[in-house]
């Protein structure tokens, strides 16, 4: 009998079965893939590591700006996905060797639950106290016909590119789609980009929304918005914008309209659990309704961030052990890992006015801060900040620009604890750096 199984060993899951295991609980993770998950394997990593050689080739094209002289600069596609492929090898190493230092026991295989306590996997049935679903998510496949084209990728198949191609259509304008429009660009394709809203990057702040597209389209990201994609026949894509039909060839066209929980063939529907399409359903401290039964990360369809799913997991086991917990979501940053970066967390302007809230804010550019002329030549951004009108308690923070990515977890702090903007004014910042930018914008909240 194990005090915990965790089903599932992306960030969410073996973060919490090595948090159970070294607070001395019996644990086993089960994984029928690679250990790792979506963020390491296909996702985040992959993607920020394309992106990390993407920005050094447009680094080298300008590098005459900063008094650096690069002749003929190429871009060699295999040598970037091979140093991609090593990256995830060593990382995935590096949780081996977390989950084996914390004494969790790893199963490989597809597991069921047969019970409310009971996991199977093949002919082998697992017993537990407490069981955490961290299944995580795939591909989202929109019914758009001949999505299954031989020109058509996903956010998993891009990575084994080989070649750098001429052209490629992305259908959807969140933040999957637009950090590959990036990293396609500066590699010197010709990118389009369709997105079924009248806004990309949905989730962010729509002043700074508008601000990157604003950026994108300077550097050549073409976009049609809104637009429907009607079909993909071979590599040409048609689409309806603008109250017209269109079509557009492409070498490749490239799907990523997001990821969708993972809850089939897993037999949740056998131990009743509250789960639709949109994931399982859970509370604050991961609990679902069935009791011993608990979920974390892109499977609740809550917040598909590994960080997310990460405080996820380690929440539902403190709770599942007696520690009152529960995830803040308002105090989860997030990112977008374009060029130039966009980071956030909290509430945005339009959730503040539709909610009624009250509320001052700052805008200042990134500018303001020495750091980032330094960093950025010839580039823009700028940071809100905003809060409460009565209290001055800090309800937003959103930031275009490079490096936003390293100090929006400053920001994240002061909204988990609860900080006024007067309050963090006293928060001393290093000189030079690109936070600076942060402080500045705090301190001209009146």
């Amino acid at each position: 009998m194990y005090d915990l199984i965790v089903i599932g060993a992306g960030p969410g899951g073996y973060e919490a079965a090595a948090y159970a295991a070294k607070i001395g609980k019996k644990v086993a993770l089960i994984e029928k893939n690679q250990l790792g998950g979506t963020c390491l394997n296909v996702g985040c990593i992959p993607a920020k590591t394309f992106l990390r050689s993407s920005k050094l080739f447009r680094e080298c094209l300008q590098a005459s700006s900063y008094g650096v002289r690069v002749s003929d600069p190429a871009f060699d596609m295999p040598t970037v996905v091979a140093r991609k492929c090593q990256i995830v090898k060593t990382l995935n190493k590096g949780v081996q060797g977390l989950l084996k230092r914390s004494g969790v026991e790893v199963v490989h295989g597809h597991a069921r639950l047969v019970a409310r306590n009971i996991v199977q996997v093949e002919n082998v049935a697992y017993e537990a106290v407490n069981i955490l679903i961290a299944t995580g998510s795939r591909c989202a496949k929109p019914p758009i016909p001949g999505i299954d084209s031989e020109c058509t990728l996903n956010s998993d198949t891009v990575f084994d590119l080989q070649s750098v191609p001429k052209s490629i259509a992305i259908i959807g304008g969140g933040y999957i789609g637009l950090e590959f429009a990036c990293f396609f660009k500066e590699i010197g394709v010709e990118v389009t980009v369709y997105e079924m809203l009248p806004q990309i990057a949905a989730a962010a702040d729509g002043e700074i929304a508008a601000r990157l597209r604003q950026i994108l389209e300077r550097k050549g990201i073409k976009f049609f918005l809104p637009a429907k994609v009607l079909r993909i026949e071979g590599n040409t894509l048609h689409f309806s914008a603008d109250g017209k039909d269109s079509s557009i060839s492409a070498e490749y066209i490239l799907n990523s309209t997001g990821r969708v929980p993972v809850v089939n063939d897993l037999g949740l529907e056998s131990i009743g659990l509250d789960f639709g399409p949109k994931g399982i359903k859970t509370s604050e401290q991961g609990k679902t309704n069935v009791p011993g039964i608990w979920a974390c990360g892109d499977v609740t369809g809550t917040c598909m961030l590994a960080h997310a799913a990460t405080r996820e997991g380690i929440v539902a086991v403190n709770n599942m052990f007696g520690k009152k917990d529960r995830v803040r979501y308002q105090a989860l940053p997030a990112v977008v890992y374009t060029h130039p970066e966009v980071a956030m967390v909290g509430k945005t302007e339009e959730e503040l006015k539709t909610s009624g809230i009250k509320y001052k804010k700052a805008v200042v550019p990134m500018a303001v801060a020495g750091r980032f002329l330094i960093e950025n030549e010839a580039s823009t951004g700028m940071v809100k900040v905003l809060c409460g009108a009565r209290f001055g308690e800090i309800l937003g923070v959103h930031a275009i620009g490079d490096a936003s990515s390293e100090f929006i977890v400053v920001a994240a702090a002061m909204i988990e604890t609860d900080l006024s903007a007067y309050d963090s004014r006293r928060i001393v910042f290093p000189h030079p750096t690109v936070s600076e930018a942060l402080h500045q914008a705090i301190a001209e909240i009146q």
